[in-house]
């Protein structure tokens, strides 16, 4: 069965798209079958992985992407990935496994212009495609806003985990504080659409430290978060496993690079990527590890 793992937090600016296109990217590259679902209206990960002029075509055309699931006659959600996303310069697979459900700007229309019924919202409808989808995957992803409106709501209603993106500053404690609040009263909103096959409800299973400047020492806000975390485990308002994660992902040039090429930095020249065997890619590749071994 596949882990459906959302990454989310109240913060913005975490680097949380670079860190789960390069997740999945690192676990596709493991072997993985992975499907990323790309929730986020400014559509970075689907810019990303299919390439500008890739998607320009889809945005132009306005539909092909997660939000014409929603629209009057919507389209079935298997017809929307795009299978083996990651191409070479031949538009040939580079890195077969990785998936993509792609989103466009008009996912703002989720928030703002979509009416559904109120007896099987949005996150329901969704939920229950997913899981015919999910039976191809191990892994299914989702990268959120920072927010819990109706995109968000549709991977962590459909997740069994949620990952924290966390930069070393005290913005993104309070980000993690509010998005366990909202959380609680999300789950009490949709308690009622939830089946037994499903489990318990979705909590914070990890924070994982991200885009960390060199020189930086993180020991301080580490342990202000590992203090909250410990709060919330106690009032049993994030998972009894819960944890932060030992490995912590560098600031580093190539990432922004890699998103240039459209490529996660698994698949950059290794002349660019290897010249020592400590880098960021090395710490993408022990997080997929990390990952992999926290199964719930």
């Amino acid at each position: 069965m596949a882990r459906k793992i959302s990454f989310l937090n109240y913060k913005g600016g975490v680097g949380k798209t670079s860190l789960v296109v390069n997740t999945a990217a690192c676990l596709a590259a493991n072997g993985r079958r992975v499907l990323l679902c790309d929730f986020d209206t400014q559509s970075n990960a689907s810019i990303w992985l299919m390439r500008l002029e890739r998607w320009n075509k889809l945005n132009s055309g306005g539909h092909g992407s997660v939000y014409s699931f929603f629209e009057p006659g919507g389209v079935q959600l298997s017809d929307l990935i795009v299978r083996d996303v990651v191409q070479d310069k031949a538009g040939k697979p580079a890195l077969p496994g990785l998936d993509l459900l792609p989103t466009t700007f008009n996912l703002v229309d989720l928030e703002s212009e979509y009416v559904g019924d109120p007896k099987r919202p949005a996150y329901l409808l969704f939920q229950e495609q997913l899981e015919v989808i999910a039976k191809d995957y191990d892994y299914v992803l989702f990268d959120c806003p920072p927010n819990l409106l109706r995109a968000s709501q549709c991977g962590v209603f459909s997740s069994q985990e949620i990952y924290v993106p966390s930069n070393p500053d005290a913005l993104s404690l309070i980000g993690f504080t509010l998005l366990v609040e909202k959380l609680g009263r999300f789950q009490q909103l949709s308690a009622g659409f939830r089946n037994a096959s499903m489990g318990a409800p979705t909590q914070v299973r990890g924070i994982i430290f991200n885009s960390i400047k060199s020189g930086i020492d993180i020991e301080v806000p580490k342990m202000r978060m590992q203090l909250r975390l410990n709060q919330f485990k106690t009032a049993k308002r994030a998972a009894q496993d819960a944890k932060i994660f030992d490995t912590q992902i560098r600031d580093a040039m190539v990432v922004r690079r890699a998103v240039t090429l459209g490529l996660p930095v698994n698949l950059i020249g290794q002349e660019n990527i290897e010249q020592t065997r400590d880098n960021v890619v090395q710490d993408y590749r022990r997080l997929a590890a990390e990952i992999e071994t926290h199964e719930p």
